[in-house]
C-alpha cells in the first residue's frame, strides 16, 4: 500500500508530520504493508511551509495511478478574510494560501484520485476546504477545523462537527492535531487494530472521540 502525503506552498507542517509519523510507524510495525512518501503536484522539489523558514522536500510527484492513499494537509498563517478558500486572495493568510493551491495542478490530481476505485483521499484541517472549493466533494460528509465548517457548507458539503469523519473513500480530520487521530484510524481501517494499537502505545497518544460514519440510527432530540 502506497500513501502519498501532499505538499504545497504554505502547507501546515504538523498537518503533514503527524500523519506521516503515524503511518510510517505503522509501516514499520507491519513490514511490507505500507510505504509513505512526500509528494507535490509539480514533482520533486523543496516545498516551503507557511511556518517561516521550515521546508520539506517532496521526493516524487502526486500520482493517483500509483497511490492507494492520498493525504492532503491544510495551510498555516493568519486567519485573514473568512470568506473562504475559493477567494482569489493574496498574501500569506490561510484563505489566500488555500486559494493559491487551487490555481496549481493539485485539484485535477485530487479529482483523479477521488475518481479512482480503491484509492482513499484523506485530509487534515483545511485540506478538506481545498477539495470543497475545487468542487470535488459536494454532497459528501466531511469535517475541517471548526472555524472553516461554514466553508464546507457553502460548497455543498455536509459538514460534520466530529474529529474524524469516514465517508468511504474520503476520510477527513478536524483541527491540526487530528492528524494523529486520522493516521491511527487509517492504520486500524486499512491494516488492522493490532497495528494501530501498537503505534498508539508507541506515541503515547489515545485517539479522541468517535469516528463519525453515516451508519446506525439517527439521534432523536439532539
Amino acid at each position: 500500500m502506497l500513501c502519498q502525503i501532499v505538499l504545497f506552498d504554505g502547507f501546515d507542517p504538523l498537518d503533514v508530520i503527524a500523519p506521516y509519523e503515524v503511518l510510517f510507524a505503522g509501516g514499520m510495525a507491519a513490514p511490507g504493508t505500507l510505504r509513505v512518501e512526500l509528494v507535490s503536484a509539480e514533482g520533486p522539489r523543496e516545498v516551503p511551509s507557511g511556518s517561516g523558514l521550515l521546508t520539506l522536500r517532496a521526493t516524487a510527484a502526486l500520482d493517483p495511478r500509483r497511490a492507494d492513499l492520498v493525504v492532503v494537509p491544510g495551510a498555516v498563517g493568519p486567519l485573514g478574510d473568512p470568506a473562504g478558500a475559493g477567494d482569489a486572495g493574496s498574501g500569506d493568510s490561510v484563505p489566500a494560501v488555500l486559494a493559491r493551491s487551487l490555481r496549481t495542478g493539485l485539484p485535477a490530481l485530487l479529482g483523479e484520485a477521488l475518481g479512482r476505485p480503491g484509492t482513499t483521499v484523506a485530509t487534515v484541517c483545511g485540506g478538506s476546504a481545498i477539495l470543497a472549493a475545487a468542487g470535488l466533494i459536494a454532497g459528501r460528509h466531511a469535517t475541517t477545523n471548526h472555524l472553516g465548517l461554514h466553508l464546507l457548507e457553502t460548497a455543498g458539503v455536509i459538514a460534520v462537527g466530529a474529529r474524524v469523519v469516514d465517508d468511504g473513500d474520503l476520510v477527513t480530520g478536524a483541527g491540526v492535531t487530528s492528524g494523529l487521530d486520522l493516521g491511527l484510524y487509517l492504520l486500524e481501517r486499512e491494516i488492522g487494530p493490532r497495528i494501530a494499537h501498537a503505534v498508539e502505545q508507541l506515541f503515547a497518544h489515545e485517539r479522541r472521540g468517535t469516528v463519525w460514519r453515516a451508519a446506525g440510527p439517527v439521534p432523536a432530540g439532539f
